[in-house]
C-alpha cells in the first residue's frame, strides 16, 4: 500500500461522522420509505419532506458513493440494498438505530469522548446532566426511538441466538430487561413446550403484549414490571440477560447477577448474551462498543476473563461461551455450588 492510500484510508476514518450524520437525516425524512414505491427525483422527495431541492440533492448524490441510493438521469434516485436497510417497515431495519446514534443527545455525549478518556467518567452525564436512563425516562420520543432500535437489533440477532443455545431444555425462561419481548417470542415459537417471563420496567413491557400476539406466544408468557436491582421474578430455570450487563459497571452487575441467583431454581442456568472482547489487535466492534458504554452510561464490554470473574463474584461458574453468527455470544453460567 502506498502513502497516498494511507493517507486516504485514514482521511476517510476522520470524516466517518459525515456519513453518519448524513444517515442520520436521511432517515429522520423518511426518505427510504418514500423511495419504496420506486426511483424518485431529488425535487419530488424535497416538495414532501419540506427541503431545499438542491440542498436535499446534494445530500443523495453523497450518499451514493456509499451505497445508499443510487443516481439515475434527471436526479432520479432509488434505494441500494443498504439503503433498504433504512426503511421502518422491513426486518432487522437500522431506521432507529440510525436516529438515535445521530440524535442530539447521543451525538453531543460523543462530542464529549474527550472528557470521558481523561476522566474515566461518563460523557452522557457530563453533558446533560443526568444519566442516560433518567434523561429517556423524561424524553418519551427518544425513549421509544432507542426501544426500537433494540427491538430491530434483536430481530437481525435472534435467529441466531436461538440456534446457538437450546432454549427447549428449560421449562420456564425468565428474560431479565428483555424489552418488548422480541427475542423471547422467537424463543417461544422456536419450542412450543416453554414458558416464559418477560420482565422490564413497567413502560417498557407495555408494548409486549402487541409481540407476543404477533408470534401467537401470549397464553405461554407473563409480563411483570420492575427493577432487576430490587428483585426479579421467581422459578425461572434459566435466566436470560441480553445486552443488560454490558450497560453497568462491575458493581451494579454483580448486583444483577445475585438477583437472578436468588430467584433461580436449584439447578438452573444463566444466560447471558453479550459481546466478548477478542485479543489484541482484532475485533473492531466490541472495543468500539465498549467505547460507546464509556460515553453513554459507564458501562463496559468485558473479555471471557471478565465474566468468568464477574460469575464468580455473584455466585455462579461460568461454563461455556458459545459464538453465534453474528457478534454476539452466548456465555453460559451455573450455580457455584451445582
Amino acid at each position: 500500500m502506498t502513502r497516498r492510500d494511507v493517507r486516504d484510508d485514514l482521511l476517510e476514518l476522520i470524516l466517518g461522522f459525515q456519513v453518519s450524520q448524513a444517515i442520520h437525516v436521511t432517515v429522520t425524512l423518511g426518505l427510504a420509505d418514500r423511495l419504496t414505491s420506486g426511483p424518485k427525483t431529488s425535487c419530488e422527495l424535497a416538495a414532501v419532506t419540506d427541503t431545499h431541492p438542491l440542498a436535499l440533492y446534494r445530500l443523495m448524490r453523497a450518499l451514493t458513493s456509499v451505497g445508499i441510493f443510487h443516481e439515475h438521469d434527471q436526479r432520479r434516485f432509488e434505494l441500494r440494498p443498504l439503503g433498504e436497510l433504512l426503511r421502518r417497515d422491513v426486518p432487522g431495519t437500522h431506521a432507529s438505530m440510525a436516529k438515535s446514534v445521530g440524535g442530539k443527545s447521543y451525538w453531543r455525549a460523543w462530542g464529549d469522548l474527550l472528557y470521558a478518556v481523561r476522566s474515566g467518567d461518563t460523557a452522557f452525564n457530563h453533558v446533560h446532566g443526568t444519566g442516560v436512563w433518567e434523561y429517556r425516562a423524561t424524553h418519551a420520543d427518544e425513549s421509544e426511538i432507542f426501544g426500537r432500535a433494540m427491538a430491530a437489533r434483536t430481530e437481525q440477532f435472534g435467529d441466531a441466538i436461538v440456534e446457538a443455545c437450546d432454549f427447549g431444555r428449560f421449562a420456564h425462561v425468565v428474560d431479565v430487561g428483555g424489552g418488548d419481548g422480541t427475542l423471547l417470542a422467537k424463543i417461544l415459537a422456536t419450542h412450543p413446550s416453554v414458558h416464559a417471563t418477560l420482565f422490564d420496567q413497567p413502560h417498557v413491557i407495555a408494548r409486549a403484549a402487541a409481540v407476543f400476539e404477533a408470534f401467537g406466544v401470549a397464553g405461554r408468557c407473563q409480563a411483570v414490571g420492575g427493577s432487576f436491582f430490587a428483585g426479579v421474578p421467581e422459578g425461572g430455570d434459566a435466566y436470560l440477560l441480553k445486552w443488560i450487563l454490558h450497560d453497568w459497571n462491575d458493581t451494579a452487575s454483580v448486583d444483577i447477577l445475585r438477583s437472578c441467583r436468588r430467584a433461580m431454581q436449584p439447578g438452573g442456568t444463566l444466560i447471558v448474551l453479550e459481546h466478548v472482547i477478542g485479543p489484541p489487535n482484532s475485533s473492531a466492534r466490541g472495543k468500539f462498543m465498549d467505547l460507546n458504554m464509556l460515553v453513554l452510561n459507564g458501562g463496559r464490554e468485558r473479555t471471557g476473563d471478565e465474566f468468568a470473574a464477574l460469575f464468580g463474584q455473584s455466585g455462579f461458574r461460568l461454563i461455556s461461551m458459545t459464538p453465534t453468527s453474528t457478534s454476539l455470544c452466548v456465555i453460559e453460567g451455573i450455580p457455584e455450588n451445582s
